[in-house]
């Protein structure tokens, strides 16, 4: 019973010194804490290659120096009273109160000629034929037509109709559609028809006029 007394008072006795102890090493860890710097690690593979910054010095800028254009200067040739200045020139203006003087009358400029355009007939005495005839001229659009991209990728399929006129030396113009059905086809034959050679002209009266010719071009998907 006197030990366990005894013991307990030791520990009583010690008590305070370990609780001083213990704040002792608390006040250490809080200061080494917020003494102590953490850094973080970089990780330089982010960051790829390093930048490398290069400098060149320039050259002092010297101001150009500006030539100098020779002045213009005007020579004044000065005659004293006293010389005597030869003319190459003498005008002698002598007034004849006799002297008749013809009247101007002013040139008329000619009338402009006018020509005026043959007219375009719808039906002659012979009609304007394509060298070869009508097969050759089929053949000639058959083999030169070339089917649009746009209308063979939308289906578009029909006949284009056009007009153009025969001119009076076999000549082709005033190509234009009457009816087209698009997607390029319309473009494509016109190009055709302007390329074609010069037909056989058509004649009245036996003599070669202008005339009007209809063409249908049928485009067909196969």
């Amino acid at each position: 019973m006197n030990a366990k007394k005894h013991r307990k008072k030791n520990l009583e006795r010690y008590k305070s010194i370990f609780f001083q102890a213990g704040l002792l090493m608390a006040l250490v860890f809080v200061f080494f804490a917020f003494e102590w710097k953490s850094y973080d690690e970089v990780n330089n593979d982010l960051y790829g290659t390093d930048y490398v910054l290069v400098e060149e010095e320039l050259p002092p800028v010297v101001p150009e120096k500006k030539k100098e254009l020779p002045r213009e200067t005007t020579e004044l040739e000065i005659v004293k009273d006293d010389q005597v200045v030869k003319n190459d020139v003498n005008i002698n203006v002598e007034d004849d109160p006799n002297k008749k003087v013809k009247k101007y009358t002013p040139i008329k400029d000619p009338d402009p000629i006018i020509i005026e355009p043959q007219p375009i007939y719808q039906v002659v005495e012979d009609m304007p034929e394509f060298p070869g005839g009508e097969e050759s001229l089929f053949k000639y659009l058959s083999s030169n037509i070339k089917y649009p991209v746009m209308a063979k990728e939308s289906g578009i399929q029909g006949t284009v109709h056009l007009t153009f006129v025969v001119e009076a030396d076999g000549s082709i113009s005033n190509v234009r559609t009457l009816r087209g059905i698009g997607g390029g086809c319309d473009e494509e034959a016109i190009r055709v028809v302007k390329s074609m050679p010069n037909w056989s002209p058509g004649n009245q009266q036996g003599r070669p006029v202008r005339v009007q010719f209809n063409l249908p071009v049928k485009f067909v998907l196969r």
